[in-house]
Parts: C-alpha cells; sequence; structure tokens
C-alpha cells in the first residue's frame, strides 16, 4: 500500500462503554490524508466518544487505532497532538482573559533561554508568528495582543484553525464548529474547512446540520446507536438518505 493509499488514521473494531452503556460498538472507519469527511448522527450516536478518543480525552476499552499505518497509543490531549491530531471544539479552550497572541502557543510557549523548562516568554516571536499564521486563514484582525474574550465567535473559531495550522496538524477535528455562528461567520468557518485540502490536512467536520457537511465535505459518515450506518462520497448520496439511516 503506498502513502496516497494509506488512511492517515485506521479505527479498528472499536468499543466504548459507559457505566454499563455501550457508546461505541465496534466501529471501523478510515480517514484518508487531504479528505473533510463529514460526521454525522444524533445526539448519542457516539460520534461525540470517538472524536474524543481520537483526541486523547477518553481511552477506548477496545480495538486500535492506527495513525500513518502505525499503531498508535492516545493516552491524552498530548499525544493526539504530538501524532498531529488537533481538535477544535464548538466551545473551544482559549481563554478569554488572554491574548490571541497567548492563545495561539497555549501550552507551547516559546521560552527566550531556559533551565530545566522554566524560562522567559519569547513574547516578539509569539506576536509576529500570530499574525502571519492569522493572516495564513485570511483572518484579518487589529493586534495579537487583542483579548480573546473581544473577538466574536467566528473569529474565535478561526484563532483556534489558525493555531492548529501553525502547528502543523495533519488531521483537524472540528466539533459543531458553526454553532451559534451568524450566517457570515458560519460561510468563513465552512470556506476553512473546504481549504483544508490545499494545506495538506486532513478534516473531520462534526455537525448536525447536514447542508453544512454537504457544502464542505467529500465524504459524508453517519453514525446510529454506537455504529457506523452509512459512509459514502457526498456526490453518491443525499441528505434525504442520510436522514433515513439516522
Amino acid at each position: 500500500m503506498n502513502s496516497q493509499e494509506q488512511p492517515i488514521i485506521s479505527v479498528r473494531n472499536v468499543h466504548k462503554w459507559y457505566s454499563g452503556v455501550h457508546a461505541l460498538r465496534g466501529v471501523s472507519v478510515d480517514f484518508r490524508a487531504n479528505e473533510a469527511v463529514g460526521l454525522v448522527g444524533d445526539n448519542g450516536a457516539g460520534k461525540s466518544t470517538l472524536i474524543s478518543i481520537l483526541a486523547g480525552l477518553h481511552a477506548k476499552d477496545e480495538g486500535e487505532i492506527y495513525v500513518e499505518g502505525k499503531l498508535a497509543a492516545i493516552d491524552n490531549p498530548r499525544d493526539a497532538m504530538n501524532l498531529g491530531i488537533e481538535t477544535i471544539y464548538q466551545y473551544n479552550s482559549m481563554v478569554p482573559n488572554m491574548s490571541i497572541a497567548r492563545n495561539m502557543f497555549i501550552g507551547r510557549e516559546p521560552l527566550k533561554a531556559s533551565f530545566m523548562g522554566v524560562g522567559l516568554l519569547d513574547e516578539a516571536r509569539m506576536r509576529t508568528e500570530s499574525v502571519a499564521a492569522i493572516a495564513n486563514v485570511d483572518l484579518h484582525l487589529r493586534s495579537p495582543d487583542a483579548l480573546v474574550g473581544e473577538l466574536s465567535g467566528g473569529q474565535r473559531q478561526g484563532v483556534a484553525i489558525a493555531r492548529a495550522m501553525h502547528f502543523k496538524s495533519k488531521v483537524m477535528i472540528l466539533d459543531e464548529p458553526t454553532n451559534h455562528l451568524s450566517v457570515k461567520e458560519t460561510a468563513k468557518v465552512i470556506g476553512f474547512v473546504q481549504s483544508l485540502k490545499a494545506q495538506n490536512v486532513t478534516g473531520i467536520f462534526i455537525s448536525h446540520n447536514l447542508h453544512h457537511v454537504f457544502a464542505c465535505c467529500e465524504r459524508i459518515v453517519a453514525m446510529a446507536m454506537g455504529e457506523i450506518v452509512l459512509d459514502k462520497p457526498i456526490a453518491e448520496t443525499s441528505i434525504e438518505e442520510i436522514l433515513q439511516v439516522l
């Protein structure tokens, strides 16, 4: 199998239980390089559980996950990030009373000099690189020193996407990124997802809005009752078919 055919992530027979509830029932699915995949399903379908496992928030109980063909242990969010998997949540993890620059580098702050991991923050580098990263996703903000709490929902999502792109993520998981956004901001986020392929990034787009998924994804994976019930290219299915299986 060549590198073009090998999935960037392969999930194989993954099970997850929560207090006796069988949340994932032998899920197997591939995510290919430079592909935008829509992951859909009603509440309780298992999609959030699957994403939480890939993001390192929860541990699987059975099954295997391969990243670029190698068996991967994803025990925490740091493991996921080290594998190039970045997750952007509807209520993202940015700190409202910190600047854009600080949020861009949270947990990965560059230091001017350090001793045993302790040193002075390189704030000039954070500001400079933040400006460049934000411009790369066509987001124009007045200053990297602006507080994240002053940004709109769409702008916050843009900063989170810029952060993931800056740190060379291979897979970007977007969990309900268009919820509670204006029509204009929603269009911007859909544009971000559409642009991932050109950046050599695989996008996994979780949404309840099938119209948004059809607008920006190449393939759709539907889940119900902890199982995959449909996996098709967008061009070979319809919203009506998706609704029938959910």
